[in-house]
C-alpha cells in the first residue's frame, strides 16, 4: 500500500521510525520491540538508511520481514550520497519484488571518517534530484521528503530552505516528513509558509521524547533542534532532582502534550522517532486521543 494512500484514508495517526541494528545478533529483539509496538495500529514504519550504504542491504531485508512477517507497511529511506543510477535501480527493484511501494528520498550525511565531503561530486547531488529520478523510472511507488521546521544547518537562509523543499514537491514527493522540533509553532507555521507556495501535501511532524538529558544533548547536537528555554531548565532541574527518572517522566509528558496539540491543531499525524524502544513510544502512544 502507497503512503500516500494511507494517509488519505486515515487521519489522524501515529506512524513510527526504526533504524536497522548493525549486529545480526541483535535483530530478534528488534523485532520483539516492533511486535509491541504493533499495537498502536502505526500507519507506517520507516526504516532508515545507512550514510555511504553502511546499512543499505538491512534497511531492504527489515523492511521486508517488517511487511511479510509483522504486517507493517514499511517506508524505506534511500540516500543520495555514493549512489549511482545503477546502485539506485538495484534497490529499487528490489523494492518492488518484496512488494515496498514507498521510498523517503533524502540526500543523506556524509560517509562517517570522510574530511571535507563533497556532495557536488555527487552523482546525484540532492534529495530532489533523487525525487525526480524515482519518480520518472518508477511511478508507482509512493516518495516522500523530508522537511525542518526549522532551517536545516547548511541553508543560508529559511527562504532558501522553503524553496529546497518545495522544489522536492515539485519533482513529485508526495509527503514531507519532518526532522524532530520542539516549539510546535514553528511546524504550522512552516506548514502554512508551504502552503502558500503552493506546496499543499501532507506534512508529518517527527516527535521524539527526550528520555535523559546526555541523550538529548548528543541528539540535539547532531541534528541542529533547538530546545525552547523553559523545557531545557525543566530538564536540567529534573536531572538536578531526580536523575534520569525525571527526566524521563518529563520527556515523556512533554512529547505527549506535544503530539496531542499536533493532532488537535490539524496535523495528519504524528512520527514517533522510536530508537528501537518500545516503551517510551508506548506510552505516549497510548496517551493519545486520535
Amino acid at each position: 500500500m502507497r503512503v500516500c494512500d494511507l494517509i488519505d484514508g486515515k487521519s489522524p495517526f501515529i506512524s513510527l521510525e526504526f533504524f536497522p541494528p548493525k549486529e545480526r545478533e541483535a535483530w530478534p529483539a528488534f523485532f520483539e520491540v516492533v511486535d509491541k509496538l504493533k499495537v498502536l495500529d502505526p500507519l507506517f514504519a520507516s526504516v532508515t538508511y545507512g550514510a555511504g550504504g553502511g546499512t543499505q542491504a538491512n534497511t531492504l531485508e527489515i523492511a521486508t520481514r517488517m511487511k511479510r512477517d509483522h504486517g507493517i507497511e514499511p517506508l524505506t529511506h534511500l540516500t543520495s550520497v555514493g549512489a549511482s543510477a545503477e546502485k539506485l535501480d538495484n534497490f529499487l527493484e528490489s523494492l518492488g519484488k518484496a512488494d515496498i511501494d514507498n521510498v523517503l528520498a533524502l540526500r543523506g550525511d556524509p560517509p562517517r571518517g570522510v574530511a571535507d565531503f563533497d556532495f557536488s561530486a555527487q552523482e546525484f547531488k540532492h534529495a530532489s534530484d533523487l525525487i525526480e529520478y524515482i519518480c520518472a523510472r518508477y511511478p508507482d511507488l509512493c516518495v516522500g521528503g523530508a522537511a525542518y521546521p526549522e532551517p536545516h544547518c547548511e541553508s543560508p537562509s529559511i527562504k532558501s530552505d522553503l524553496d529546497m523543499v518545495h522544489l522536492k514537491v515539485r519533482k513529485g514527493a508526495k509527503f514531507l516528513v519532518t526532522q524532530m522540533f520542539f516549539d510546535n509553532r514553528m511546524y504550522f507555521d512552516y506548514v502554512e509558509r508551504l502552503k502558500l507556495m503552493g506546496a499543499d501535501v501532507p506534512v508529518i511532524p517527527g516527535v521524539m521524547p527526550l528520555l535523559s538529558l546526555k541523550s538529548a544533548k548528543f541528539i540535539l547536537s547532531l541534528c541542529g533542534a533547538a530546545i525552547p528555554g523553559k523545557f531545557l531548565s525543566a530538564l536540567e532541574r529534573a536531572h538536578e532532582e531526580g536523575g534520569d527518572d525525571a527526566v524521563y517522566a518529563l520527556g515523556i509528558d512533554y512529547a505527549t502534550k506535544q503530539a496531542q496539540e499536533l493532532i488537535d491543531g490539524g496535523a495528519p499525524g504524528v512520527h514517533l522517532y522510536t530508537l528501537n524502544r518500545a516503551d517510551a513510544v508506548l506510552e505516549i502512544g497510548k496517551n493519545l486521543n486520535i
